[in-house]
C-alpha cells in the first residue's frame, strides 16, 4: 500500500511512504529504465548516506531506475529502532522490492549485504529470479553473529541479564543499543554452514582496514558460494564505510559490470 509520506506522518521531500504493518516505510525512487537499482543500507544508516546517493547519482547519469528506502526505526522511516529485527527489516525490503518492476541489481552495505543475500533467496524461492546481480559492500553476513563475537564479556552479561546493552560507535557521538530480541532472532536468518546459492552474479568490495566486518569475515561468505561466480575485490587501505571517492569510484565500476554483463 503506498501513500504520500505527508499524509501518512508529515515527513518533508520525500515522494512515497509504504505501509508494513504498522510501520511507516519511506521511500526515494527514480524512475527509469532496468536495470533497476535496488539499495539497501546498513545499521543505523539510512538512504541519504554517500554511498547510497552514489547509487543514485549513477542510476541517473545511465538512466537506470533506482530504489532506496529506510527500515523502520531508520532514517525518515517509522518505527522504534528498538523493536528492529532482522526479520522486520527482511519484511521491509521484500515489500518495497515488490513495488520494482523487472530486473534489479541489488546493492546492500554492511548489514544490508546480509539483507541481500536473504532477499535473493526469499524472491527466488517465491519463484521471482527479477535480481540479476549483487553488488555487496562488507557485507556482514550472520551480523547478529558477528556482534556477539565482537562484544566484550561484560556487554554480553549485560545483555543476557537487562535485555539490551549500549555499546560505543566510533560513528555516533550516541551509543548503539544492540537488544537480546535482535541477537535471538537473527538466528533465524543464519547463512553460514550450507552453501549460498545465489543464482546471480556477485561482487563483493571489502576494506582491508575495516575492524567491524573483518576481511577474513567476507572471504568466509566468498567460500560459501560454490555455484555462483564471485568478484571479491580488497581495497588495501579501505576501512568499513568505503565512501571515499576512489571507494565510491570502485562501487560504480563494479554495478556498471553487472550492467554490462546483462547486456551482453
Amino acid at each position: 500500500m503506498s501513500k504520500p509520506v505527508a499524509e501518512l506522518r508529515g515527513a518533508r521531500n520525500l515522494p512515497e511512504a509504504i505501509l508494513v504493518g504498522d510501520r511507516t516505510i519511506a521511500v526515494e525512487r527514480r524512475a527509469g529504465r532496468a536495470p533497476g537499482l535496488f539499495w539497501l543500507s546498513g545499521f543505523r544508516s539510512d538512504m541519504t548516506g554517500s554511498k547510497a546517493n552514489a547509487v543514485d547519482a549513477l542510476g541517473e547519469s545511465h538512466g537506470l531506475a533506482v530504489t532506496r528506502f529506510d527500515y523502520s526505526g531508520h532514517g525518515q522511516s517509522g518505527g522504534d529502532f528498538d523493536q528492529g529485527t532482522i526479520s522486520r527489516w527482511l519484511e521491509e525490503a521484500e515489500m518495497v522490492f515488490a513495488t520494482t518492476s523487472g530486473p534489479q541489481i541489488v546493492v546492500g552495505s554492511s548489514m544490508g549485504g546480509w539483507l541481500a543475500l536473504l532477499l535473493n533467496r526469499a524472491r527466488r524461492t517465491k519463484g521471482d529470479d527479477r535480481i540479476h546481480g549483487l553488488v555487496l559492500i562488507a557485507p556482514a553476513t550472520d551480523m547478529t553473529e558477528l556482534m556477539l563475537a565482537q562484544m566484550p564479556k561484560k556487554y554480553r552479561k549485560l545483555l543476557d541479564k537487562q535485555g539490551y546493552v549500549d555499546t560505543p560507535s566510533e560513528y555516533s557521538a550516541e551509543p548503539y543499543r544492540i537488544t537480546k530480541t535482535l541477537i535471538e532472532d537473527g538466528n533465524r536468518h543464519l547463512l553460514f554452514g550450507r552453501a549460498i546459492e545465489t543464482g546471480c552474479p556477485v561482487i563483493i568490495l571489502q576494506g582491508a582496514r575495516d575492524k567491524d566486518v573483518p576481511r577474513d569475515h567476507s572471504a568466509r561468505l566468498v567460500q560459501h558460494i560454490l555455484s555462483d561466480p564471485v568478484v571479491f575485490t580488497v581495497v588495501p587501505d579501505g576501512d568499513h564505510r568505503l565512501s571515499r571517492p576512489e571507494d565510491l569510484a570502485l562501487l560504480d565500476r563494479s554495478i556498471e559490470q553487472l550492467i554490462a554483463e546483462r547486456a551482453t
